[in-house]
């Protein structure tokens, strides 16, 4: 790789010719498109073709959020440290790490050539787009100059137009932040043994090994710190009125580009879809249209697997395959623009791909093994074709045909049409690796244990028999072909919570043979999932069949606001009975935590007092071994595991000592046992402190709000920083789509914006926006005039 290295100033002075080149925009044939806004800032963008479409997409989205987009651009290409310094920390997909690490891994990844051909194979349409949103943000830069953008980067000189070349590695680091993304750091530390060494890999313990493949794991962890979500999808069987209805309650990050936001597009007589987009994207990602609403949630689905590597004694840098000897092939990557200089770094790759290290979980480099990272969805570019489609389908048939040629990454999507249809499907990208091909092309004992304690998948790669296998149905070589991947259509109900296809609905029969890679049947949900299903079957009449109880949208928008927490409803009754009976041998924080308990409504609403508590003693105590009283069973999987054994006095005391360390750490972070939650979990806005309701992953409560990077409540209470972003409830009348939603963070990434934050005290409030779709509530909403711009 070849790096230049040029001064800021020199920098500054290319943006602004560059800017110059955009000063005139391209008008042939006088095209035009239109930025409107209503309530809250929603931008309604209108044109006659695509180009246009996603031109005004780019520059509306850039007058809300120039600065963070700007600085999302620094990272795909590389140019963290040489502006903002190599040891200040950045994102990298949902990991933070030194701007040094993240400008050498990026370096080392992107391939612009490789891009620009995989690029070559979309359509026109897609194409069209891409051209349009590079132009459209290019073009707000020249309109607002380096004095007029927000302080966050004013007149800085890394500030410059956006290129082909950067959107495209935008998207790679969307495709690859479930894998490739998420393993950053070790590719970064994966070094050979030094020359005429002897080392082996030292005995791992597992706990430690599972901790450690969780820290780096995309969607495995269900203690959080993972994109998650909420989807609900109803059919006619179970609406008042037999429209279909859906639920979208994606929990992502509150900062960087995995921000949602929201918009309308209408190209005249083709095209009328709104929703939300996240990152630098012109389509709609969660949305609906005037006959079909869907969303997603991330999938089980696994996006790589790791290959062990059979080294050759005399070289830690040559493998063996098929008894054949292969040497790795390097690329040293320079950060240029940095002073003192960052020394070179060389990066390991083999035909599987790129050498990885992570000896905390047993996968170390070592002169005898080593282990290689292949992602599915690295190169993937038929995300956009994708959602372009399913931007006009007319029923959830049409919806499932647009995501045949598997753009969808890493997600699930659940839909529902205006016909009474309702949908799950995971048609993500998945390597195409059977069960029986997990057992064939087992690897070491050691690395083979993992898939069973961590779901990481490991193969052998001293035999070419073990990639991958080839369907010719397969929208590329190497992945699970949607013939083979779950999909459910019923006129009753499904949903989804981040566990697999199981139990998308417990009433039906899962889809069968399917690879373990997609998902798990029988094992242990999640507690949002099994929530969420208690709520879905207690609102429709239980298990017995669907009698006249229906789920309407009032009600739908209702119940993801109960904020039940789950984990207290299955302990509480067991812990307060274990209360009563050993009250006279409780030290004096164990009694107090007991008596807050006990008043606890088991809810994590901003008035609920204790549920801070709660929160700090089921975070130890989840993890007590053996606390439940009742064992999963996976004939009763929604209901299991339940219950504290308060029963087994070595339990029992754990359980106590858990609850009375958490009334010393919430009493440590200066506030009372019986805080309400509101008090500790809330935010400014514009000078008011609003109260912010939902509970943590770990607690079960479909509303998840969390403060990543905070292990336990401090002095300035919960810093909530991720969770339930934008939320949707959609349905049908004779008319179209009827919508309501919340983008709980606001338009705009800018803190001094009116358009940060505004819809949090909605929020708040659990009051729903209703959505203008049809042109009169278009215009009855709108705020400002038009924006009209030629391009």
């Amino acid at each position: 790789m070849t790096s230049l290295r040029f001064a800021p100033q020199a920098l500054a002075l290319a943006s602004v010719a560059l800017l110059a080149a955009c000063a005139t925009p391209p008008a042939p044939g006088g095209r035009s498109v239109t930025i409107e806004r209503t309530t809250y800032g929603i931008a309604h963008i209108t044109a006659p073709d695509d180009e246009g479409i996603a031109y005004g997409v780019a520059y509306a989205h850039a007058q809300d959020n120039v600065c963070q987009t700007a600085e999302h651009l620094l990272t795909v290409r590389g140019e963290r440290s040489q502006f903002l310094g190599p040891q200040a920390l950045g994102e990298l997909g949902l990991g933070r790490l030194p701007n040094a690490q993240i400008d050498q891994f990026v370096r080392a990844h992107m391939d612009d050539a490789a891009l620009a051909r995989a690029g070559a194979t979309t359509s026109e349409q897609v194409k069209a787009a891409l051209r349009g949103y590079v132009a459209g943000y290019n073009r707000y830069l020249q309109d607002t100059g380096p004095g007029g953008l927000p302080e966050a980067c004013r007149n800085k000189s890394w500030v410059r137009p956006m290129t082909a070349a950067d959107l495209s590695r935008t998207t790679e680091m969307s495709m690859i932040q479930g894998g490739l993304g998420a393993l950053a750091g070790a590719v970064l530390a994966a070094t050979p043994p030094a020359p005429g060494t002897r080392t082996a890999e030292a005995p791992v313990p597992m706990d430690q090994a599972v901790a450690e493949i969780g820290r780096h794991s995309f969607n495995a962890n269900p203690e959080g710190g993972e994109l998650g979500s909420n989807g609900w999808a109803f059919g006619r069987n179970a609406t008042p009125d037999g429209r279909g209805l859906v639920l979208g309650n994606p929990h992502f990050p509150w900062t960087g580009t995995n921000r949602f936001w929201e918009m309308h597009l209408t190209i005249p007589g083709r095209l009328d879809v709104m929703g939300a987009t996240g990152g630098l994207s012109p389509v709609v990602a969660i949305g609906f249209n005037k006959d079909v609403a869907w969303t997603h949630t991330v999938s089980t689905g696994k996006r790589f697997t790791l290959y062990e590597l059979q080294l050759d004694p005399s070289d830690p840098t040559a493998y063996v395959v098929d008894g054949q000897t292969r040497k790795m092939s390097t690329r040293t990557v320079v950060v240029p623009g940095v002073d003192p200089a960052l020394p070179p770094r060389t990066f390991y790759y083999t035909d599987w791909g790129p050498v990885i290290s992570l000896p905390r979980a047993g996968l170390g480099w070592t002169t005898s093994r080593a282990y290689a990272i292949r992602d599915a969805n690295a190169g993937n570019v038929r995300s956009a074709q994708s959602w372009m489609q399913m931007a006009v389908a007319r029923n959830v048939a049409e919806l499932r045909a647009a995501m045949g040629n598997q753009g969808m990454p890493w997600i699930n999507t659940i839909a529902a049409d205006r016909e009474g249809n309702a949908m799950y499907a995971d048609l993500s990208v998945v390597p195409d690796v059977p069960a029986d091909m997990l057992q064939r092309c087992a690897p070491s004992a050691n690395a083979a244990a993992l898939w069973r304690s961590a779901g990481l998948a490991v193969l052998d790669g001293s035999r070419t028999a073990c990639a991958w296998q080839r369907d010719a149905g397969a929208a590329m070589p190497g992945v699970t072909p949607p013939a083979r991947m779950p999909v459910v259509v019923t006129p009753d109900w499904v949903q989804n919570s981040n566990d697999s296809y199981w139990l998308s609905n417990p009433r039906l029969a899962p889809p069968p043979n399917i690879s373990p890679l997609v998902g798990l049947v029988g094992t242990p949900q999640r507690l949002r999932t099994r929530s969420g299903v208690m709520e879905i079957e207690s609102r429709l009449g239980g298990s017995d069949g669907l009698p006249g109880n229906r789920m309407g949208a009032a009600d739908l928008r209702s119940v993801i606001f109960r904020d039940r927490n789950l984990a207290g409803m299955l302990v509480m009754d067991d812990l307060a009975a274990a209360c009563a009976a050993n009250a006279a041998t409780l030290v004096q924080d164990q009694a107090l935590g007991c008596r807050v308990l006990a008043a606890w409504d088991r809810t994590s609403n901003s008035a609920s007092k204790g549920a801070p508590l709660f929160r700090e003693f089921w975070r130890k105590a989840k993890d007590i071994p053996r606390v439940w009283r009742v064992p999963f069973d996976p004939a009763r999987p929604v209901v299991t595991p339940a219950g504290l054994d308060m029963a087994t006095p070595a339990t029992r005391d754990a359980v106590f000592k858990a609850l009375g360390e958490a009334v010393g750490i919430v009493r440590t972070a200066g506030f009372a046992a019986d805080v309400p939650l509101g008090e500790v979990q809330a935010r400014l806005v514009r000078g008011q402190k609003v109260a912010i309701h939902g509970g943590d992953e770990f607690e079960g409560v479909l509303n998840k709000v969390e403060s990543q990077g905070q292990s336990l409540i401090d002095p300035q209470g919960y810093r909530i920083n991720y969770g339930s972003s934008y939320m949707q409830v959609v349905g049908f009348d004779e008319r179209g789509p009827v919508a309501h939603a919340i983008l709980t963070y606001g338009q705009s990434s800018d803190p001094a914006s009116p358009r940060a934050y505004d819809q949090l005290p909605l929020f708040a409030a659990k009051q729903w926006h209703p959505l203008p779709f049809h042109r009169a509530d278009v215009e009855a909403q709108r705020v400002g005039a038009p924006l009209r711009l030629a391009y």
